[in-house]
């Protein structure tokens, strides 16, 4: 069958929402949007984990070391689940980090700032994981099987880390002044970040018209963008605090909430490389990566040893 035949049959199978398996054909442009996108996911899982490590042994009690122990452990899951996605494609999970660890690929925007009180942590789980289970309760339904399903469990396990990181935050505005001032703080500072992280405007991204009609993504960035702040718009009531956004009001005639303008300039020199935090970060998963190149040799050898091993018994038998 030829080319023309094959994509034909492929986009009536995305029209009528059929998912696509690793084995299906499927266009070369496909092939490479879905490991552009899928490899800066499990990229931002990765590196996520160190602004919240950073606090594992500072946290004030047992029992919020463990569920940060457990949030953190949580996303190198999450991590592990979408390379392997990834590598469906045809693309060697080596080579993913290389690209990671080159400075090639990008990662989420938002893990290139500081974690600077314990605030943070609560501020952390409920916007950044907020804004991703946002973006990734859509990808359930991506149109790539393999993805789709990772998001699954992905998204189960977000939706408790944002949970955990609002009650931090609600714990802390029924606290002491100093409490309450350290919370606030952190909102003002991780508001902006977090609704950067869906991207730049529609008008302004050049891969969303291809990923909404090959339905990779369900919702555009803006649309995305306009749920989180409608979101916690109302959430942030509960919580006795504000958001740093003093444009920031119902609007009657189009069902949401007005928001303020975004510094996009910010975004992009951020994305560039620029953030306060992109240098310590690359330098802390080249020095990881690098370290833990002895366990990756031993558990290779082993591999070799039980498949001759099983080769023998193979021939004994």
């Amino acid at each position: 069958m030829d080319t023309a035949r094959l994509e034909e049959q492929f986009e009536a199978r995305i029209a009528a929402d059929d998912r696509i398996e690793p084995r299906d054909f499927m266009p070369d442009a496909y092939r490479k949007t879905l490991i552009r996108q899928i490899s800066q996911h499990a990229h931002s899982e990765i590196v996520g984990m160190l602004p919240e490590g950073n606090w594992i042994t500072r946290a004030p009690s047992l029992r919020r070391k463990v569920a940060l122990l457990a949030k953190v452990q949580d996303e190198a899951g999450h991590g592990l689940y979408l390379y392997s996605a990834c590598e469906t494609l045809g693309i060697d999970r080596s080579e993913l980090l290389d690209q990671l660890h080159s400075g090639k690929a990008k990662y989420s925007s938002i893990f290139n700032y500081p974690t600077l009180t314990w605030a943070d942590m609560g501020a952390v789980g409920w916007l950044v994981d907020g804004a991703a289970i946002m973006n990734q309760v859509p990808l359930c339904r991506c149109s790539y099987g393999p993805y789709a399903r990772a998001m699954v469990r992905v998204c189960k396990e977000e939706s408790f880390h944002q949970r955990q990181g609002f009650e931090l935050l609600l714990t802390l505005s029924r606290g002491t002044e100093a409490q309450k001032a350290m919370a606030q703080d952190a909102i003002n500072r991780w508001w902006w970040p977090a609704l950067m992280m869906f991207g730049p405007t529609d008008e302004n991204s050049p891969n969303t018209a291809r990923s909404m009609r090959w339905k990779i993504k369900r919702f555009t960035n803006d649309e995305l963008r306009q749920k989180m702040v409608d979101v916690c718009a109302e959430q942030v009531k509960a919580l006795g605090m504000t958001l740093p956004d003093p444009d920031i009001k119902w609007n009657e005639e189009r069902g949401h909430y007005d928001f303020g303008k975004i510094n996009w300039d910010e975004f992009y020199n951020v994305i560039k490389g620029n953030g306060p935090c992109n240098k310590e970060r690359l330098e802390a998963r080249n020095k990881a990566h690098n370290e833990g190149a002895w366990v990756r040799e031993a558990a290779a050898a082993y591999a070799a040893k039980q498949a001759a091993r099983e080769a023998q018994s193979a021939e004994a038998a």
